[in-house]
């Protein structure tokens, strides 16, 4: 069974990087299945989604397959299908470390992944969405897809590209295929450069590296969802029993990767084991062995002290109010432009799990994970950085792939409707106004059939004292959709001339710049 498990991990996470890889602009407007399914298998996910938001998408109902699974096998879940625990898996064969027996045996400590899920279900109860910052899928897709994705793109670009302008004929003619192969399949449209790349990305290798320390630390001391699938499995019927002579070696324990103590007589802990089968591979009296049977009280037993339930409680209570005196929202900064489809802050905050997706799929790269902008509560969530890319005018996809419905799925006469800010010209840097130049770049690249940015035409003299017409460029505040396109390809590389900030958004009509209703461009 332990060979069964390994060919269920890799099938799973090949499948978790084929849907990540097709969770990306294909050259169309329109996405098949993302990798949101992994998230759609996650009950903490759905929980805390109707917890904090008070919505469910029924596309979440496959949440319940899991619940199913873990009510009567345990926690499958963890050692069968979970992509971030087959990825500490193979951190901890990399690892290579002696392993100790008191690595195997359960310690107290491991009660903190349930202080942690107490603290986050607490924060979904007062509507504050703390699970895409914690929960294992979705830190893995934001991981990947903002950190270590591109990297990995960059240096397969680099490599193909070094072979291109410096290889021998021959391998160059056997690299380019190849090349073309995984630019039409694999890598992105273009390479994805994102804000906080390295930091999201050394985060998730510093908690793979963890497992030199103790195997699967993420698993045994922090995971929430773990936690929970721990408390779902305590009815299993499948439970580890003794059908031969144990001669108490210790090979069960120096094996297992959890801390499960599956030695019978140090009590197993079900609620820690993700059903490897290793003990048993390992008994070498074959004593051990996975069974179907009426559950044990013992077996299913949570250790979180009535005081750490308190001290998480409390943790969970205290960070809503300390995580919302940020004045973000009630006055958001200026520069963050959320995408088109985004509900209105504070429900978007509740449903946003800071999966990347949006951010992934975005074919001009111009989604960025924030920082600071939308205060501790909104990091890591989507804005648009129009310097960095636009928002293209036909595409709708950041809509279809988001797992919340926290940007909604709009199609594309609706998209092109929706305003997500408004431009400005800042006439100090502006070569007509500010150099007496004439440039149209703004108004060319402006998407709208009605074009927001139009010109007024005024008589100058150059500096020989000819005189010429001047195209002077101004917004017109109803027609301009925010999609930040002018910004971006403005000629003043530095500071742009032309800037967009989240004024006159659709979603927020107390913004509005104007006091007569926006018409539609």
């Amino acid at each position: 069974m332990a060979n069964v498990r390994r060919i269920s991990q890799i099938v799973f996470i090949l499948l978790f990087f084929y849907l990540l890889v097709q969770t990306q602009y294909q050259g169309r407007d329109e996405i098949g299945y993302p990798v949101r399914l992994f998230l759609d298998l996650d009950p903490l996910f759905a929980g805390l989604l109707l917890l904090s938001s008070f919505s469910f998408k029924p596309i979440l109902l496959l949440s319940l397959i899991t619940v199913g699974v873990s009510l009567i096998l345990g926690r499958f879940f963890c050692g069968w299908v979970c992509p971030f625990g087959t990825l500490h898996n193979a951190a901890r064969e990399l690892a290579r470390r002696p392993r100790k027996l008191e690595h195997g045996l359960y310690a107290r400590t491991q009660a903190w992944k349930y202080a942690v899920l107490v603290g986050v279900v607490v924060s979904g109860v007062f509507s504050m969405s703390v699970l895409g910052v914690m929960d294992p899928l979705s830190l893995t897709v934001r991981s990947i897809s903002l950190g270590i994705g591109p990297s990995l793109e960059l240096i397969v670009r680099a490599a193909f590209d070094g072979l291109y302008a410096h290889g021998p004929g021959w391998l160059t003619a056997a690299s380019e295929p190849a090349y073309n192969f995984l630019k039409d399949h694999v890598l992105a449209f273009s390479q994805p450069r994102f804000l906080q790349g390295a930091f999201v990305g050394l985060i998730f290798i510093g908690l793979l590296a963890l497992n030199a320390a103790k195997s699967r630390f993420w698993c045994r001391y922090v995971c929430p969802l773990g936690a929970l699938l721990g408390v779902l499995s305590k009815p299993a019927l499948l439970r580890l029993g003794l059908v031969g002579q144990c001669d108490r070696c210790g090979k069960c324990v120096l094996s297992c990767p959890t801390g499960a103590s599956p030695a019978l007589a140090d009590g197993w802990r079900k609620a820690e084991c993700i059903y490897c089968w290793n003990c048993v591979e390992a008994c070498p009296t074959n004593a051990l062995a996975f069974t179907f049977a009426t559950p044990r009280a013992k077996d299913g037993r949570v250790d979180l002290s009535r005081r750490n339930f308190v001290w998480s409680l409390g943790a969970g209570l205290v960070a809503v109010p300390l995580v919302r005196v940020s004045p973000s929202l009630s006055r958001p900064n200026p520069r963050l432009i959320r995408p088109p489809g985004a509900r209105p802050e504070k429900e978007f905050l509740e449903r946003c799990v800071k999966c990347s997706e949006c951010m992934r799929v975005c074919l001009t790269n111009g989604l960025q994970p924030t920082l600071a902008e939308a205060g501790l509560e909104g990091m890591w969530s989507p804005m648009l950085v129009p310097r960095i890319g636009y928002c293209e005018y036909s595409c709708t996809l950041c809509g279809q792939v988001c797992p919340t419905g926290a940007i909604e799925k709009l199609d594309l006469d609706t998209k092109r409707k929706t305003v997500i800010g408004l431009a400005f010209i800042d006439k100090n840097r502006c070569l007509p106004h500010a150099m007496n130049v004439n440039c149209a770049v703004c108004e060319e690249q402006c998407p709208t059939p009605k074009k927001a940015i139009v010109f007024k035409d005024t008589e100058s003299v150059d500096a020989n004292g000819n005189k010429f017409t001047l195209k002077l460029p101004y917004v017109v505040p109803e027609l301009c959709i925010g999609c930040g396109i002018c910004e971006n390809k403005c000629p003043v590389v530095d500071e742009p001339a032309i800037y967009v900030t989240n004024l006159n958004e659709s979603r927020s009509p107390s913004r509005s710049l104007l006091l007569a209703p926006k018409s539609t461009p």
